[in-house]
């Protein structure tokens, strides 16, 4: 039987080094994950080729890159020193990154490697330098003997309250692959619905930005010139009322522009104030959810990511109560997150989750119906995620709708402010030609 030449971790991280027999390398591989070792390196010895890659078990995971480190890089864990880098501007790490990260972590702890090892082969591999910093804080906080939710609680820029209850939940349970592997799974649900309400609202933007310039561009330097034109030709006579008003507005944005840029930001800072306001975030936020066009849509994003949040929270073992808290504290829309509020109080009182919920007026019949459903069974996690999945497909089928309905409303709206600076040029030439016949 051939015989193997290994270099694995055991389960305190630190690195072993011997031989194995086996009929193949994934045999070999599986024999030391049976020992309590996980290999990071086999090669057959005397054969024409060596395995330097993770053992077989590993990559049918899908992290070969994660879990196979070269060979100058296999070290104790004793004896690396983690380089830390701290930006003073504040941490800079994408949804998108910290979705991979969790999703890669999870699936290596499933594949049996060492925490901290986890930790450190993610580390090396990582190109944002302010993420690589915090894995090395937290590979620091491990090998000082601290829980890895309480390493992720000094960094709540990055992992915020949902994310550090979940991985303390999966600490306490002995199943922190599976609450990693939630967490990956609600993160990417979240990257796709992000997604859908930015595409729903990129091209509204990207016409009224055409719009917005096209206006600016006619009233700097068109109309000023059709103003000369029209005091020259028409000797002081009256121009009609929508030609001054296109010219007074003009005027204003050519000469004044330091007071319309001054207004705006006066504007702006009196909406940013009213807006940290509770009853401006109430009343705004409000308005949001009812808006025609777009309300219906960001409505049903809200209540998938609150039975999501929920749903997933529940499911790892987190308290009902505190669920709800964590649920409300990452709800961006304050009714929403007052309706939440009023669940948990209910629910502290002793009521259950549906008749509360009901009570509010914001979220629809049918998720309060299936939600009193997954109580009476005792599936109320299974039945959230269900909501979430059946609200996705629901904004999938409202952007789609939004598309063909926004697109020729913004091609009228354009038309119409472009076609009305039209008009009144034109309403003054039509007098010039009468006076001049």
């Amino acid at each position: 039987m051939p015989r193997y030449a290994y270099t694995a971790l055991d389960s305190r991280g630190d690195e072993k080094s011997g031989e194995t027999e086996g009929a193949t390398a994934e045999a070999a591989a599986n024999s030391l994950k049976s020992k309590g070792l996980f290999p990071i390196q086999i090669a057959q010895i005397g054969g024409a080729a060596a395995a330097k890659t993770a053992a077989p078990a590993v990559r049918r995971k899908g992290e070969t890159s994660a879990a196979t480190p070269a060979p100058a890089a296999a070290k104790s864990p004793k004896a690396k020193r983690s380089f830390s880098v701290k930006f003073p501007f504040g941490v800079s790490v994408s949804a998108k990154e910290l979705s991979g990260f969790t999703r890669q972590l999870g699936t290596l702890l499933k594949a049996g490697m060492p925490l901290l090892r986890g930790l450190e082969v993610l580390a090396r591999q990582e190109r944002n330098l302010s993420f690589k910093g915090i894995m090395d804080s937290l590979a620091d906080d491990i090998r000082s003997g601290s829980n890895l939710s309480d390493a992720m609680a000094r960094h709540p820029k990055v992992f915020d309250r949902l994310y550090t209850n979940m991985i303390k939940a999966g600490e306490a349970g002995g199943v922190l692959d599976v609450v990693l592997d939630r967490l990956a799974k609600f993160q990417e649900k979240s990257l796709q619905l992000k997604g859908k309400i930015k595409a729903a609202m990129m091209y509204p933007v990207i016409v009224m930005g055409i719009a917005v310039g096209i206006l600016a561009l006619l009233l700097v330097f068109v109309v000023p010139k059709f103003k000369q034109i029209f005091a020259d030709l028409l000797k002081g006579a009256p121009l009609p009322p929508l030609t001054d008003a296109v010219l007074a507005a003009s005027e204003l944005i050519s000469t004044h522009y330091l007071i319309v840029i001054g207004v705006s930001v006066v504007a702006w800072a009196a909406y940013k104030a009213f807006r940290n306001t509770a009853a401006g975030a109430l009343l705004l936020d409000t308005w949001v959810v009812k808006m025609p066009i777009f309300g219906e849509l960001i409505l049903k994003s809200l209540v998938a990511r609150f039975t999501r949040t929920l749903g997933t929270l529940l499911s790892s073992g987190v308290p009902i109560l505190q669920a709800l808290t964590i649920t409300r504290d990452t709800t961006s829309n304050a009714r929403v997150a007052g309706a939440i509020e009023v669940v948990h109080d209910r629910v502290k009182e002793g009521d259950p989750v549906a008749r509360p919920l009901e009570s509010t007026g914001v979220f629809p019949a049918m998720v309060t119906s299936m939600i009193d459903v997954g109580e009476h069974t005792g599936q109320l996690p299974d039945m959230l995620n269900k909501v979430a999945d059946i609200y996705d497909d629901e904004v999938d089928t409202s952007v789609a709708g939004l598309s063909s309905l926004i697109e020729p409303i913004l091609i009228v709206f354009l038309a119409g402010v472009v076609g009305t600076i039209v008009i009144a040029l034109f309403l003054p030439i039509i007098r010039i030609v009468q006076l001049l016949t």
